[in-house]
């Protein structure tokens, strides 16, 4: 999608649950640890953990500076570094006439220096619910389904149905 800024609030519009963007200039004591996060970077490149005020400006600039010379744009944002959190891609393709497909999801937390290491599909860290809920943000607008919903191969359809509806899980 191209800058990580525009991807992120374009998601959020959507419905989909997104960490909140920070201005680099404006975090507090209360919003550390963050993540400093190249817009345009992709491969762990321009990114920083940084767990201390003294040390955000000058991680910024590093950051700034990386991205420029990996990506050729130097735009940066922060947002809350989850430490424990869990890296967990999903799959996804879509058609022109407004069809998309989650083709899966794969663990991708085994990591270097912000670099997926390994890939397991599918990730034995989510449940049936957890799974349906990251299919569902990707493949549709809106909230996540509720967790009644059952996993299974998940398609969404912006055309109409044979029952008349504007959209529905396939």
């Amino acid at each position: 999608m191209g800058s990580k800024i525009e991807s992120k609030a374009m998601m959020a519009d959507a419905g989909v649950p997104v960490l909140t963007r920070l201005q680099p200039d404006s975090v507090t004591q209360k919003d550390l640890p963050v993540l400093i996060k190249a817009s345009a970077g992709g491969g762990g490149r321009g990114m920083r953990v940084v767990r201390s005020l003294a040390d955000l400006p000058g991680e910024i600039e590093t950051a700034a500076r990386e991205a420029k010379s990996a990506f050729g744009d130097e735009t940066v944002f922060c947002e809350r570094y989850v430490e424990t959190g869990r890296h967990i891609e999903v799959q996804v393709m879509a058609d022109t006439h407004g069809t998309v497909w989650a083709v899966g999801e794969r663990e991708c937390s085994i990591q270097r220096r912000h670099q997926k290491v390994f890939e397991e599909a599918p990730s034995p860290w989510s449940s049936g619910w957890a799974r349906a809920c990251a299919i569902a943000c990707t493949t549709r607008p809106g909230p996540p389904p509720k967790p009644s919903i059952t996993w299974g191969p998940a398609r969404w359809s912006s055309s109409p149905t044979t029952t008349g509806s504007s959209s529905s899980w396939r």
